[in-house]
């Protein structure tokens, strides 16, 4: 079991979750297994919000939030969950 926490990348405002596929890629090579980029609607801050919440209550254990951009507003909104 890897006792680093699981990673949830989230976008900017004009990117989508392709725009992670080189940083994903590294991560992994440094050994990081549990990887996810958030592709959010961008229709409002709570609705990006709400799907990034979404994707870390389906995560057992610990979330690292990184967000780009719009993203850091997005995991802003949406850290405040226990696992984070």
């Amino acid at each position: 079991m890897s006792t680093k926490p699981d990673i949830v990348l989230v976008h900017g405002f004009w990117g989508g979750a392709a725009h992670w596929a080189k940083v994903i890629v590294e991560l992994d090579r440094r050994g990081y297994d549990a990887l996810h980029a958030v592709e959010n609607p961008l229709t409002s801050l709570a609705d990006d919000a709400a799907r990034t919440q979404s994707m870390v209550r389906q995560v057992d254990g610990p979330v690292l939030l990184v967000g780009h951009s719009y993203g850091g507003a997005v995991i802003t909104e949406a850290g405040g969950l226990e696992n984070v």
